[in-house]
């Protein structure tokens, strides 16, 4: 069945008229009733009840718009796939700066080498909160987060990475004890932290909050989205932090930076890849994935 005709009854159901659902698909009201009249002698019912004031379905008809709606979906998706074959190939990606500065160079170099066609990608470094508000709002096609164990992604489709490793960190010029320290020793600093909506931020928050404490304690907190910035402070001795390991592995191994632990304090979150649910069967979403999990050195689901 030509889809115009099931397109024609949503257009009547969604306006509640033939004459300005005429108007909006710049047809003639003639030419709208036909096509209603085609459908009805179609399926043998009548699928709109005319005896009233307003215009309303018959239960056919509402069986009808609720499968013709669906139709049209599958329609969109298909002509959707069907698009992207003859379009030059494109991936977007956002992910947190912890993750776009370790690991993003190494993904994206090993996808050029093996995607096997040219492909133009575009990344940016966001929050976790903004990154999935991208997916959901379809700006990017994939997004890497580190995130607190009870953060809600039902509605996307994920696949979990190994858990990031956090910890204080401070310059060896400081002269605080490692691997562990007391977390009272740590308040004599002055805390450079992420902004709030960044799982790092939330973490210390909550550990803190379990101890009787918070970022208050600290003699004096700075919030910095600048990870380089924030490196070079604690190096010089001007600061402490709270950062992902592998962000700063280089100068604990150099012994640049002192690693520290505080006992009972949470010190790994979560990070997923996140997608739309229904794109994780995508040729070129599949290779990215791949990629990420080749460059982190573990199993790929796929």
């Amino acid at each position: 069945m030509d889809t115009r005709y099931l397109k024609t009854l949503i257009a009547i159901v969604e306006t509640g008229s033939f004459s300005q659902a005429a108007k909006n698909l710049h047809l003639t009201q003639s030419a709208v009733s036909q096509r209603i009249k085609f459908l009805e002698d179609a399926f043998g019912y009548e699928l709109f009840d005319r005896s009233g004031a307003a215009l309303t379905l018959t239960a056919p008809g509402e069986i009808v718009l609720g499968d013709a709606r669906k139709m049209l979906d599958i329609e969109a998706a298909m002509l959707g796939k069907l698009k992207r074959i003859k379009e030059r190939q494109k991936v977007s990606l956002c992910c947190t700066p912890t993750f776009g500065t370790v690991y993003l160079p190494g993904v994206l170099n090993r996808f050029m080498l093996t995607s096997g066609a040219p492909a133009d990608l575009k990344f940016l470094l966001h929050s976790p909160e903004q990154a999935l508000d991208g997916i959901m709002r379809k700006e990017f096609d994939i997004a890497i987060v580190e995130h607190c164990s009870d953060a809600d992604l039902s509605f996307f489709q994920t696949y979990p990475l190994p858990d990031d490793e956090l910890l204080f960190v401070s310059s060896p010029k400081l002269q605080l004890p490692a691997p562990y320290v007391d977390l009272e020793q740590l308040f004599d600093f002055c805390l450079f932290a992420r902004k709030e909506s960044c799982s790092s931020r939330q973490l210390i928050s909550a550990g803190l909050e379990a101890c009787g404490r918070s970022l208050e304690n600290f003699s004096g907190v700075v919030t910095s989205d600048d990870l380089r910035l924030t490196c070079h402070t604690v190096l010089s001795g001007g600061g402490i932090s709270f950062l992902s390991k592998s962000l700063v592995c280089e100068y604990l191994e150099t012994g640049q930076m002192v690693g520290h632990y505080v006992k009972g304090f949470p010190h790994s979150r979560s990070r997923s890849i996140v997608m739309q649910k229904g794109r994780e069967t995508e040729p070129l979403l599949v290779s990215f994935v791949r990629c990420i999990f080749n460059v982190m050195d573990v199993p790929s689901p796929f």
